[in-house]
């Protein structure tokens, strides 16, 4: 049985890969399809739709892509994050909802760059966007442009002094909450995943009951696989999967050269997510395919 992935990101949020560049290494990996979910957007969904499909009407291989987004969201002061999948991105709801989102980065991105500045940087938010056109601007930019400038020797130092949360440049962004996000989701008839649990360290009890919370508000689905997963994470997350009756679901988080050593469909090099995982997420969409 082939392997799929259902948590990517391309050039249009933080990773490396155009979406059309995206398809085709998921060709190349032999996937059976691929989700493009990009940080609170989906500005290469028809790149990456128009580009399998190309690839089919010439005879070539291809991969199914699944439309899809992933909303960063606050709970109880805790990030948490909620992907969509096989979302109906050109509804008039969701894309004026979007359009909040993108309001709240941009000003958020206005404060960030006036921050640097006082730190001797010369960084606007208008240059941010010429080096990264289309883009949905994220701190993984803001590393990329600290790191070209000569400002920090690597990312990881970019984030220490400048970028991280407990750092006097940080600017914490107005956020949906989970509910919202799974609201929206079903809006765009698609199917509301939590993603990857484990990564919020909340403990069991209060992990179980953000599950049940969101599981009262319509969530059909959580990672079950992941790239950073040990063994104990993924059973217990079938765990929870099976007690709240979720769909299974899960991907590499591929980023391209943004996370090194991070493959597309195999994480570390351990990830593999079957194909019937994505048969039954199908089965449960309300308007089929």
């Amino acid at each position: 049985m082939r392997a799929i992935d259902l948590h990517t990101h391309t050039s249009k949020s933080d990773g490396s890969y155009t979406p059309a560049e995206l398809v085709d290494y998921a060709v190349e990996k032999n996937l059976a399809a691929v989700a493009i979910t990009d940080h609170d957007s989906i500005e290469g969904l028809d790149e990456a739709v128009a580009h399998a499909a190309a690839l089919r009407g010439r005879g070539l291989p291809s991969v199914e892509v699944v439309p899809g987004i992933e909303f960063s969201t606050k709970y109880e002061n805790q990030d948490v994050h909620i992907v969509g999948l096989y979302i109906s991105y050109t509804k008039d709801v969701f894309k004026n909802a979007l359009c909040g989102f993108v309001d709240s980065r941009v000003n958020r991105n206005i404060k960030m760059c006036e921050n640097l500045q006082g730190a001797g940087i010369d960084i606007t938010y208008e240059k941010l966007q010429d080096m990264y056109p289309e883009a949905v601007i994220t701190r993984a930019h803001y590393a990329s442009y600290l790191l070209e400038n000569g400002y920090v020797k690597s990312r990881q130092d970019a984030f220490a002094k400048y970028l991280g949360d407990h750092t006097k440049y940080f600017v914490p962004r107005e956020k949906v909450t989970p509910s919202q996000a799974v609201e929206l989701i079903l809006k765009a008839d698609g199917i509301p995943i939590l993603a990857h649990p484990p990564l919020y360290h909340m403990g069991n009890d209060r992990l179980e009951t953000l599950v049940s919370f969101l599981k009262a508000d319509g969530l059909m689905g959580i990672e079950v696989f992941y790239s950073t997963y040990s063994n104990q994470d993924m059973r217990d997350m079938r765990r929870l999967a099976d007690k709240y009756d979720l769909l299974v679901s899960g991907g590499s988080d591929f980023h391209g050269a943004n996370k090194p050593g991070l493959d597309l469909g195999r994480g570390y090099g351990k990830l593999y997510i079957p194909e019937d995982v994505l048969f039954r997420i199908k089965a449960a969409l309300p308007h089929g395919i």
